[in-house]
C-alpha cells in the first residue's frame, strides 16, 4: 500500500511539472520536438544501462538551450552523463535519485560535440519508483506533451502498476 501511495503521489507530481511548465514551454529554448537535440533522440537506438548515482546537476546541452537535468551514472569504470529533461520542467532535486542511488536508465546514446551522453527516457530505483520524461515508443518529450497527453499518460502508468 505504501509503494503505491509513493507511486501515485510521484505521478501527480510529475503531471503537476508539466502543468506549471506549460507557459514556459511556449518558448521550448531548444527543447521542441523539431529542434536538433531531439533530432539526436532515435528510439530504434533504444538501450538500457544501470549503476550507481554520483551527481545530480545542471547544464546545457547544446548552445542556445535552456539548461538541462543531468544525473552522473557509474556504470561499471566509466561515468555516464545522463540527459533527463529541461529544468524548468524538472530541476534535479525534483526527479526522486540522490547520488548512491542504483538506477536502471532507459534512453538512447547520442553524440553531442564530441562527447556521448545518454538521453533518457527514464529512470528507476528499486524497490518501485521511476521518473519518467520520454515515452519508450517513440521518444515524444513530455515537456512538450498537452496537460491532456500528460494525464493521459499518469493514467497509463498507475494502470500499468495495477493502481487505478
Amino acid at each position: 500500500m505504501k509503494k503505491n501511495l509513493f507511486v501515485c503521489i510521484f505521478l501527480m507530481g510529475l503531471i503537476a511539472f508539466g502543468a506549471s511548465a506549460s507557459d514556459e514551454k511556449r518558448d521550448m529554448q531548444g527543447w521542441g520536438v523539431d529542434d536538433p537535440y531531439n533530432q539526436l533522440y532515435d528510439v530504434r537506438e533504444f538501450e538500457r544501462i544501470k549503476g550507481f548515482v554520483v551527481k545530480l546537476r545542471e547544464a546545457v546541452p547544446m548552445p542556445g538551450m535552456s539548461p538541462a537535468t543531468i544525473v552522473d551514472v557509474r556504470d561499471g569504470s566509466e561515468i555516464v552523463e545522463v540527459h533527463m529533461c529541461p529544468t524548468w520542467f524538472a530541476k534535479p532535486a525534483e526527479i526522486g535519485v540522490k547520488p548512491g542511488d542504483a538506477v536502471k536508465v532507459k534512453g538512447v546514446w547520442a553524440e553531442i560535440g564530441s562527447k556521448d551522453v545518454f538521453m533518457a527516457s527514464k529512470i528507476k530505483k528499486d524497490p518501485v519508483f521511476e521518473f519518467k520524461v520520454r515515452l519508450t515508443k517513440d521518444g515524444m518529450p513530455f515537456w512538450a506533451m498537452s496537460p491532456e497527453q500528460l494525464e493521459h499518460e499518469r493514467a497509463e502508468s498507475l494502470k500499468a502498476q495495477g493502481i487505478e
